[in-house]
């Protein structure tokens, strides 16, 4: 489970918000550009220090203002896959999926066995040995998921994770994405504009206005 209160003043309003994301759960936050949305998953990921707040993910606090609670990026075990893919196109599909685990200093056996089991998974088996440079962006996005769940993350969190897809990458990743939150069991953060995309994959919809939280209902009931 991930509980959160965050407040953070930013140039044109100030961030205040508060939710809980339950394990298994996808929390969809839409909200207009610059409403708050991508600098609240940056300062769960820790890249963005809150002014105000505390964090807790899965049962540990990662921050806490008045514990002068902080923890550093690499020990809150968050997988988070961007807009933009940011594979290595340089890397091999294979070597993308193993990157966060060489940074872990997982045991190679380990390693080895999480990316041959994220291949599957993806259903990217035939591209293990292709440079990502190659890869379509359907397949490029898939491959960030498989690299951020490979290192079995406490939290999984999505920023933008269809734009720029065609429709059928977009619905094929769509449901890659429910079924892995679904099936690990991890509470899960998705940011969107589109209201397809949010009625399709998520659970619940926080809609922000200017940093505040001004509805949040599940996905049935916000767009009844």
């Amino acid at each position: 489970m991930l509980e959160a209160t965050i407040k953070k003043q930013l140039r044109d309003f100030s961030l205040d918000l508060s939710f809980r994301v339950d394990n298994g759960s996808i929390l969809v936050l839409m909200g207009d550009n610059g409403a708050g949305k991508s600098t609240t998953l940056n300062i769960i990921a820790g890249l963005v220090p809150p002014d105000a707040g505390k964090i807790r993910i899965n049962g540990s606090v990662v921050f806490d203002a008045g514990a002068g609670t902080d923890a550093p990026v690499e020990h809150r075990k968050i997988g988070y896959v961007f807009q933009r893919s940011a594979v290595f196109p340089h890397m091999t599909v294979s070597e993308n999926i193993a990157f966060g685990l060489h940074a872990q200093h997982r045991d190679p056996a380990f390693t080895s066995r999480q990316v041959l089991r994220w291949l599957d998974r993806m259903n990217i088996q035939d591209l293990a040995g292709v440079r990502a440079a190659r890869l379509s962006g359907g397949q490029k996005q898939r491959v960030a998921l498989a690299r951020a769940l490979a290192t079995e993350p406490s939290l999984l969190m999505l920023d933008e994770p269809f734009s720029g897809l065609d429709t059928e990458s977009r619905r094929s990743v769509k449901e890659v994405v429910r079924q892995c939150v679904a099936d690990l069991g991890i509470p899960c953060i998705f940011v969107t504009h589109r209201k397809e995309d949010a009625k399709v994959t998520g659970d619940r919809i926080c809609h922000i206005e200017r940093g505040r939280v001004v509805r949040e209902e599940e996905v049935s009931r916000f767009f009844g």
